[in-house]
């Protein structure tokens, strides 16, 4: 997918004010980046607990790879005034709608062929920082696309408040996961679910780690 030089100036611009805030003026940091591909298809697959996630992410990324994308689903509300559509589209945010949405399905389908994707398998927020169940049609996206697949602990960010200052925040990206044996399995709700199930059990197992594992039963 070829993205002009303007654009990803845009966004690696972006994301360094964005950096500023979130590093320099707080305390977020960054983990195992090193675990991204710099090229192809990629999966960023994270737990899901504050908003400020969809533009931190890149910032994670992009310190590391700049002048790259990093696409990201968010909910069609977003888009409604003129200007946050504009913004938004313009740093790889795309709509999607409530229920199944086969036309986002189709965009992020597309997409993992070659360029970094971010998705929140929980599909929900937690805001309490409880890790949830992963949604079966993030299982079909990986069955259906073979990306490399990152799974993501997010940590801290619940608990930030804009402005705020010396706040602590931590992104810890794991080794990509190994989906071989269920590739060789039939294309069904079974297999889609043990995909992401293995994508969550990745998560937890990062969050704990780290002391930050809450399980939502």
């Amino acid at each position: 997918m070829k993205i002009s030089f303007i654009r990803r100036a845009w966004v690696t611009f972006s994301a360094y004010v964005i950096g500023f805030y979130a590093s320099c003026l707080n305390r977020f940091r960054v983990k195992d980046v090193a675990n991204i591909p710099p090229s192809g298809g990629v999966l960023i697959a994270s737990n899901h607990i504050s908003a400020y996630e969809t533009i931190f992410l890149p910032w994670a990324l992009i310190r590391t790879y700049p002048m790259q994308m990093l696409w990201a689903p968010a909910k069609e509300e977003l888009f409604k005034g003129r200007l946050q559509r504009l913004l938004y589209s313009s740093w790889g945010a795309f709509p999607v709608k409530r229920g199944r949405d086969v036309r986002a399905g189709k965009t992020i389908n597309n997409l993992l062929q070659d360029q970094k994707v971010m998705l929140f398998p929980e599909g929900t927020r937690h805001r309490d920082g409880t890790l949830g169940k992963g949604n079966r049609g993030v299982g079909k996206i990986i069955y259906d696309t073979r990306p490399v697949v990152i799974p993501t602990a997010l940590i801290g960010l619940n608990r930030w408040k804009f402005p705020g200052f010396g706040q602590e925040g931590l992104v810890v990206f794991g080794r990509p996961l190994d989906f071989t044996d269920l590739f060789q399995l039939e294309d069904g709700k079974e297999t889609h679910q043990q995909i992401v199930d293995r994508v969550m059990t990745a998560i937890a197992d990062q969050l704990k780690a780290e002391g930050a594992y809450f399980n939502e039963g």
